[in-house]
């Protein structure tokens, strides 16, 4: 693994970009980024005292609630790049970091923000684990996207389409037992026409209300919008996350 090193509360990490993670234009695929994301941030939170050992011991996990990406520029296969990351502190019941990937030359090619929460690995309710608050409530004020990843309503005057179902297997649960992140963008985007999924993506926006866990069936729904396509996950008839796609 390419070493993870740290400037103050900034956490980044060399990559090369891999042909596993490109689509046909050699491109570096949106949720390829979102896993490389992830694990920075792993190491990044670990490395401030509260990453998953630390918050484990007290029965208590990071999941993320929130997320807004922007793409400037997809860098290619063998591309050389820089992610960083950096916990910005609490925003009331969320916990905000943010990521910025650059090329070699020092350019951003991926801006983004995301909003996390802690939960009980126990009840899966929310809590606020006071021995690391005084943690928690410190962090880096420099922003990646100013504003915090929004809620993210369907428009109500377009009826979506369903255009298929998943059932949540083993290759799509993380360390906590549930659909990792990753997983839900994988789903969406697999419901896009192939020529909109291989266009040049803009912003894409995701929100998780409701964990998915091991053989449960997720109904997905999609809809165009302008510029948009929206995909929402349902399970028996309940949003368990939504996506935005703008192009």
């Amino acid at each position: 693994m390419t070493p993870v090193e740290r400037e103050g509360y900034k956490f980044f990490q060399d990559l090369r970009i891999p042909c596993y993670q490109t689509n046909r234009q050699t491109l570096l695929k949106p949720a390829a980024f979102m896993d490389m994301a992830q694990e920075l941030a792993m190491w990044a939170a670990g490395g401030l005292g509260f990453g998953y050992d630390t918050l484990h011991v007290h029965h208590v996990a990071w999941v993320l609630s929130r997320m807004h990406i922007h793409f400037e520029q997809l860098p290619r296969w063998r591309e050389d790049v820089r992610l960083y990351t950096w916990h910005k502190g609490a925003d009331g019941l969320f916990y905000l970091r943010d990521f910025i990937m650059k090329d070699k030359d020092g350019n951003p090619c991926i801006t983004c923000t995301s909003s996390w929460v802690v939960i009980s690995e126990i009840t899966r309710h929310f809590v606020r684990p006071e021995e690391l608050q005084h943690l928690l409530e410190m962090g880096d004020p420099d922003h990646a996207i100013a504003q915090p990843a929004p809620k993210l309503p369907l428009p109500r005057d377009v009826e979506p389409e369903l255009v298929g179902e998943h059932t949540v297997s083993y290759s799509d649960l993380d360390l906590v037992g549930h659909t990792n992140n990753v997983r839900y963008v994988v789903w969406a985007m697999d419901c896009l026409p192939l020529e909109v999924a291989e266009d040049a993506l803009k912003d894409l926006y995701i929100v998780f209300n409701k964990e998915t866990t091991f053989r449960e069936k997720v109904s997905l729904y999609r809809l165009k919008e302008g510029n948009a396509w929206y995909v929402e996950g349902r399970v028996e008839g309940k949003t368990c996350f939504a996506v935005k796609f703008e192009y």
